[in-house]
């Protein structure tokens, strides 16, 4: 795990205040370290204080962080996470909607709540953080808004559809907000849409499917979409693919969609998920999971990118005229 180093004055982030949601582990904590890293004052805000505490210490410790526990969902939350920011540091710079959950299910699996939850979380907390950032952006003139989508802000999944729901709703909380701003040009409303991530994201998680869910290759450290979220906060643009090559399977997608529906379908129906059956969960939806909050997650993918083209390949036909087989536990 990476430790913070010595600051780049120079970097054009140094002193600048940043307020990350979802910062106790996984892509938000990376993120918290290299902006710590540029010279950054960084404000941590999750569930999970113990693991808050941990952040803050791989960031310089009380000097150079704020962190405050908070639920998302919660407006009261959200509006003291502003508040405490401001009366500690007087303004925000930049604020990065990372909080997220996820559920593995089928939409017409399980309670509703547990869908809605996700919906809740991805996207009414981002937009709940908005709501409450956007005026201290006005009064400023300036500020810079980064919301953490992923790949399935455009292109649908299945297993987790409520997760994809909440993604491209939240590519439209950037659209509209754009267009409020429009007259503004001093705040910045960035997009970045990373592919499957080496994080707990597959271990935290909701499962309803009943079955063991991994990531599917390629799977890129967070650090490389923490690097793209830091150059975002230097050089602000629209939009930003990480890996950018997946700009193109979007363009693949929008031109051959029925094909790809149908490989993504058979390649998730079989690499997805172990064959072996575990219990049903509601994961971190409702509340964090106890343990160790990490950076880095431990469900490698079941099969190499190598493999899996290999795998879809010789299975070419098949996949164009067959149903795939459906995970069962």
């Amino acid at each position: 795990m990476p430790l913070l180093t010595q600051p780049h004055e120079r970097s054009g982030l140094a002193g600048k205040i940043i307020v990350i949601t979802g910062a106790s582990s996984g892509l938000g904590r990376e993120t918290a370290i290299q902006f710590a890293n540029q010279g950054a004052f960084v404000v941590l805000a999750a569930r999970r204080e113990s693991a808050l505490q941990e952040t803050a210490a791989l960031c310089g410790g009380e000097e150079r962080t704020l962190y405050i526990t908070t639920d998302v969902t919660i407006e009261q939350q959200v509006q003291l996470l502003v508040a405490r920011t401001m009366e500690r540091f007087g303004r925000i710079d930049i604020w990065i909607n990372n909080a997220g959950v996820t559920l593995f299910a089928r939409l017409d699996q399980g309670s509703f709540e547990d869908h809605r939850r996700v919906i809740e979380t991805n996207l009414f907390g981002a937009m709940l953080c908005v709501r409450a950032v956007l005026p201290i952006f006005r009064r400023q003139q300036a500020g810079i808004v980064i919301n953490v989508g992923s790949i399935l802000s455009k292109v649908g999944q299945p297993f987790v559809p409520s997760y994809v729901i909440s993604k491209f709703g939240l590519r439209g909380l950037s659209e509209a907000l754009r267009t409020e701003v429009a007259d503004e040009p001093g705040i910045h409303v960035c997009s970045v849409f990373p592919y499957a991530l080496d994080t707990p994201h597959f271990e935290t998680a909701g499962n309803l499917i009943g079955l063991k869910a991994r990531a599917m290759p390629p799977v890129q450290d967070a650090s490389t979409v923490a690097r793209a979220i830091v150059g975002l906060a230097k050089r602000p643009r629209r939009e930003r693919h990480v890996p950018r090559v997946a700009a193109l399977c979007v363009m693949l997608h929008g031109i051959f969609p029925s094909f790809f529906e149908r490989v993504l379908l058979q390649v998730l129906s079989e690499w997805h998920f172990e064959k072996q059956s575990e219990p049903k969960t509601s994961g971190s939806l409702y509340a964090p999971l106890q343990g160790r909050a990490e950076v880095t997650g431990h469900r490698r993918p079941r099969i190499s990118m190598v493999g899996l083209l290999a795998w879809v390949a010789t299975r070419f036909v098949r996949i164009l005229t067959r149903p795939a087989p459906r995970p069962s536990s």
